[in-house]
């Protein structure tokens, strides 16, 4: 009797030790979803780049160079020092934004001196790459789709979603991080 009680026993024990079984994911598929995203975004881009098409041919006295960040920008006032900023440099810049009619957004009156350590502090991604393409005493007017600044949030202010803008930017200063730059 004991030996069947505690074959029992045991039996009951290794039964009762197994744990409990994992769940396994639930598959939902969002191709669909990310489909009409892509597309979105595509036809965003491309509505955007027409209408800079259209400012520029507007402009047809100024030269746009396209950059390799994908916005494009002209040069109003070309310095003669030929030091663009690097990784670490503190700088000192200006500037004024302005939407697609250039009706002033936001004034350099407004905004003030902006100081801004390279690639070492959060800035719009747009001027983040276009002030590395300026040097000291540049003046320079950017073109920016709207996924190089505030994309599909805005500024919450005055800034629209999803709103292409124009910069126009003013290098005062760069303190160079060391003088081997």
């Amino acid at each position: 009797m004991k030996l069947s009680l505690f074959s029992i026993f045991l039996i009951f024990t290794m039964l009762s030790c197994t744990g409990p079984e994992a769940r396994k994911p639930i598959l939902r598929k969002s191709s669909s979803v990310m489909h009409k995203s892509v597309q979105f975004n595509k036809a965003l881009i491309t509505a955007q780049e027409n209408a800079f098409e259209k400012l520029i041919k507007l402009d047809s006295l100024s030269t746009y160079i396209l950059s390799n960040f994908g916005f494009k920008y002209k040069v109003n006032v070309k310095s003669k020092t030929g030091y663009f900023p690097k990784t670490g440099d503190e700088i000192f810049y200006t500037y004024d934004v302005y939407n697609m009619e250039y009706q002033p957004i936001y004034s350099s009156a407004e905004i003030g001196v902006q100081k801004y350590i390279v690639d070492k502090q959060e800035i719009i991604e747009g001027l983040r790459e276009g002030l590395k393409l300026m040097n000291v005493g540049d003046n320079v007017t950017f073109l920016f789709p709207s996924h190089k600044v505030f994309g599909y949030l805005g500024d919450q202010k005055k800034i629209g979603i999803n709103q292409p803008l124009i910069y126009k930017v003013q290098l005062i200063k760069i303190n160079k991080k060391n003088e081997s730059n």
